[in-house]
């Protein structure tokens, strides 16, 4: 009798360790889940508009000093 009930103990940490188990792999790919979601809006986040003011301005100058070598020659 003592050892029917020590085998029922021994059944149920064992159907617990079973389901902790199948817990812990359907974690990672929820933590996984949210994971990718977080760096999905960190990567879509919106960035400051930069007008392409200085990179223009350096552009004309460059033509400038091209035209001004050319046409001295």
């Amino acid at each position: 009798m003592v050892n029917l009930l020590i085998s029922q103990l021994r059944s149920v940490d064992r159907r617990w360790e079973v389901g902790m188990a199948a817990l812990a792999w359907l974690l990672i790919p929820l933590v996984a889940a949210i994971a990718a979601a977080l760096w999905g809006s960190w990567a879509n986040r919106t960035r400051r508009i930069r007008s392409d003011g200085p990179e223009l301005d350096g552009y004309a100058r460059f033509r400038e000093a091209m035209e001004k070598s050319t046409s001295g020659t």
